[in-house]
């Protein structure tokens, strides 16, 4: 009728189902202005690095206009 579980070698990992907890967590303390602050500052460096790198980093990046090709002496055989 009843099936047993299998042994578990630990003990608290068969109840861990079973277990709930009556104990609630603190309330999460609130940021300060000064730390609000900080944190958009820090994003707003970061966003500003990532956007100069690239605006500084796109003329290494594109292609030169295409020039015509010379070609040596050598090459022609002469």
């Amino acid at each position: 009728m009843f099936r047993r579980r299998e042994p578990v070698p630990f003990a608290f990992l068969a109840e861990a189902d079973r277990f709930r907890s009556n104990v609630a967590p603190p309330p999460r303390r609130r940021a300060s202005a000064g730390q609000i602050a900080g944190r958009w500052l820090l994003g707003l460096t970061i966003v500003a690095g990532l956007a100069g790198s690239l605006i500084l980093g796109m003329p290494a990046l594109s292609t030169p206009p295409s020039t015509p090709v010379q070609q040596s002496q050598a090459a022609d055989g002469r």
